[in-house]
């Protein structure tokens, strides 16, 4: 199943971030690449996805963190949550490892 991606406006803000700045182009294609992943199949083994119990979707819903990057400072992690609607996947934040 193909999910439908929504962004937040803080993760949209942060995608523009990444690609504004030429110095984190390498970020921005491994962010793009877990994005295609996620998009395809939100468990793919390189995403490392599991729950992230410190916050909740404006919903309560449950929100996973995904690996953009793994093994590398400041790793760029993928906050999200499926929904509102069935096939949908919305974007909460595209940020360095918390």
């Amino acid at each position: 199943m193909r999910f439908e991606l929504l962004f937040t406006d803080e993760a949209r803000a942060n995608l523009q971030t990444l690609q504004a700045d030429a110095g984190l182009r390498k970020r921005l294609s491994a962010v793009r690449k877990a994005l295609g992943y996620l998009e395809l199949d939100p468990r793919h083994p390189s995403l490392n996805t599991h729950k992230f119990s410190a916050l909740r979707g404006p919903s309560g819903q449950e929100i996973f963190e995904a690996y953009a990057e793994n093994r590398t400072p400041a790793a760029f992690r993928i906050f999200w949550h499926y929904g509102p609607d069935k096939g949908q996947i919305t974007i909460v934040a595209i940020t360095p490892h918390p």
